[in-house]
Parts: C-alpha cells; structure tokens; sequence
C-alpha cells in the first residue's frame, strides 16, 4: 500500500492511545464517581445524579469553543492545554472533601474533556488519508468502545473496597498516560491565523456540519436511556445478574464490526450506513423495552452495538469530510457539541418519561425516536445530497 494511505502510522496509534486513555478516566469515573459521592461525601440521590449532568454541562458549554479554538490555535496546542487541565481537574479531587468543591471540579473536569477530545479526534482525523476517512476515524473510535468495555468494570473493581485514595490516584494516574502521550504528536494541519477581531457565530459552528449534527443530536437522545437506567430496569424485570453483561456485549459487537463499517463508508457512502444501523439500533431499544429474559436483553445488545457501531462513526466521519479542511476542528466541535446535547437533554427527558410511567415505556419512546430519525435524516441530509450529485453531473456534463 503506498506510504500516503496508510492508516496506522505512528502518529495515528499514539494519539489513539491517548485518546483511549482518557476515554477510559471518563468511564472509570461516570461509572464510580456518584458512589463516592454518596459514600465518601454524603452526597444524597440529586447529587449522585449531578456528578454526571455538571460533567454533561461543562462539556456542552466548551463544545462550541473548543473548535475554532483547535482551528485557530492548533490540534497539538489544544490537546496539551485541554489534557494538562483534564489532569488537574484529576488531582484536584483528591483535595474535594465537601460535595460542593468535588461538582465544581468535575465542572471544570467536563470543559476540559470537551477541549481535549476535540483536539485529538482532530488530529486522527488529519492523520487519515481522504480515501480511507471512515475506516479511520472507524477504528480510532474503536478505541473509545474499547474503553466502554473497561472503564465501567475497572471503576466498581476500585470502589469495590471504597479505598478513595485508591480511586482517586488511579484516575489520575489514567489521565497522565494521556496527556504524556500528546508530547510525542506531530502537528498534521497548521493552525489558522486569525485576521479578525470580531466575533461570529460561522466561528464557532461548521454550517455544512449542521445537518448530519442534528441528526447526530437524536442518536445521543435515544441513546441516553441506556447507560443511566438499565440497571434498574433490569432489577425491576428481576434479571439484573445481565446488566453488566449487556453493556460487554453491547461494545464487542461496536468493536467486531468497525473495520467493516469503515470500509463500507469510504467504498459505496452513508446511506449504506445509516439506514440498516438505525433499524438495527432502534429494534434493539424496542426489543429491550418488551423483554422478560436476561436472553433477551443481551440479544437487544447485540442489536444496539452493531447499529451504534454503525452510526456513530459514520456521523462523526461525515462531519468532517463535508466541512472545508481548514474547520474540521470546527466540524468535529459542532458535531460533539449536539451530541453531548442529546445526551444530556435525552438523560433529563426519558428519566422524566421513566418516573411519570415506567421504564419499559421509557425504551420504547427511545426506540421509536430513534426510528423517526430516518425521516429526519433523510429530509435533511440524504434529499440534499442527491440533490447535489445530480447538480454535479449535470455541471460535468455540460462540462
């Protein structure tokens, strides 16, 4: 293979590494951080809760920023800044012995994870060749499924004997491989000068990035359901020996078949993608909504894995090809910023669903969401995109 199409350069496998690594800190914490909270700081139901939302809303806030930030000012500069902080943010929890200092921290700990992964899937993406863009970015988030595998296991094995200390500088220790491993990264994309001064909204969101966004926005909504409350649900249908399971199986079958999904999205387009993952993944919210067996439930987790697999790629992908080269890291934020979104809105909304019905009709409306997206993404991005390929053979033809 000609050395301009290869994917796994050197460059490519540390910054996903690093990417990992922090992925990994993100898990380990979402996933034992609310029962320190509880346990270590007294923190009561509402405040294990905001351990994840104050996260969700320090990410949100930096998302739009944190684009033009990496366009403006470069990949390498805004993944060491937003790492450094994301380290400190770390050590910082160490000296939290009050519930209000440790929801401030992990405030501060969400703005920098929005900062740093913008920077770094920036760079991935700047390290992959045109050709093979969605095999790329495939298998650099491949690396952020394998972390979902981890994460959530390795933080109850540190809190299993409630040793803060224990939890804590493991967490830290996490995030130091991950900012160690930026050093060694070579710039891909000069930043850009700026030659203005003021302020406009273009800025900060990639336009051409919008669509497939929004669209993105809704995947998160009907994604957000899972992680928060299928624990519970499973309790409540007297299976929960299956939840940490479902949760396995739900990222192997992400991280089985990325290199197909990539493979598909640069040889035939998105709408091989699309359509089948979303099927796919909303069947698996639906099935999940109706069972009565723990067979069931991971049978919904294979179903949920290859289409989230599918997706989440492949919108990620397309947001950065369509915008010019020069915003990606604009494309990337914009696409990151609705996401986060989507989660954090769709959390607050299905658990309102939840609390006002049960949990069954919470999977269901998810499912049924997630299905509707089909005309939604189909009005807004597949109509416009054969519109456009039509306007370009036609001018080739004239041509």
């Amino acid at each position: 293979m000609p050395e301009g199409q290869k994917i796994w350069t050197r460059n490519f496998v540390i910054v996903c590494l690093s990417s990992f690594f922090m992925f990994l800190t993100f898990y380990v914490s979402a996933t034992a951080f609310p029962l320190y909270a509880r346990d270590s700081l007294g923190g009561n139901v509402q405040q294990m809760g905001l351990v994840i939302t104050i996260y969700v809303i320090g990410s949100v806030l930096i998302r739009p920023f944190s684009g033009l930030w990496v366009d403006r000012f470069g990949q390498k500069k805004m993944a060491l800044i937003g790492m450094t902080l994301f380290l400190l943010a770390c050590i910082g929890y160490l000296g939290a012995k009050g519930i209000a200092l440790f929801l401030v921290i992990r405030f501060i700990h969400g703005m920098s994870y929005a900062a740093a992964s913008t920077a770094t899937s920036t760079m991935a993406s700047a390290m992959v060749p045109a050709a093979r863009k969605g095999e790329g970015m495939g298998y650099f988030s491949m690396f952020m499924s394998i972390a979902m595998v981890i994460g959530p296991a390795l933080g109850l094995l540190l809190w299993k004997d409630r040793h803060a200390m224990l939890l804590l500088s493991a967490v830290g220790a996490i995030a130091l491989l991950s900012l160690l491993l930026v050093f060694p990264l070579k710039e891909h994309t000069p930043a850009v000068s700026a030659s203005r001064t003021s302020f406009r909204l273009q800025d900060i969101f990639e336009p051409k990035a919008l669509p497939i966004s929004l669209v993105g926005f809704v995947l998160a909504f009907a994604y957000s359901p899972i992680a928060g409350f299928l624990a519970p649900y499973t309790n409540e249908i007297h299976h929960s020996e299956v939840a940490g399971t479902f949760f396995i199986v739900f990222a192997i079958m992400i991280v089985a078949f990325r290199p197909i999904v990539g493979k598909i999205f640069d040889k035939f387009n998105e709408h091989f993608l699309f359509y089948p993952g979303i099927v796919l993944f909303g069947g698996g919210l639906l099935l999940l909504s109706r069972s009565h067996s723990g067979s069931m439930v991971l049978f919904s987790a294979v179903l949920m894995g290859i289409g989230y697999g599918a997706l989440f790629p492949c919108f990620q992908a397309l947001a950065m090809k369509l915008a010019p080269k020069h915003r990606t890291g604009a494309a990337n934020g914009t696409f990151f910023l609705l996401f986060d979104l989507g989660y954090g809105v769709g959390t607050y909304m299905m658990g309102s669903i939840s609390s006002h019905s049960d949990y069954r009709t919470m999977f269901m409306t998810a499912g049924l969401i997630a299905w509707v997206s089909i005309l939604f993404y189909y009005w807004i991005h597949h109509k416009r995109s054969q519109a456009q390929t039509l306007e370009d053979s036609q001018g080739r033809g004239i041509a």
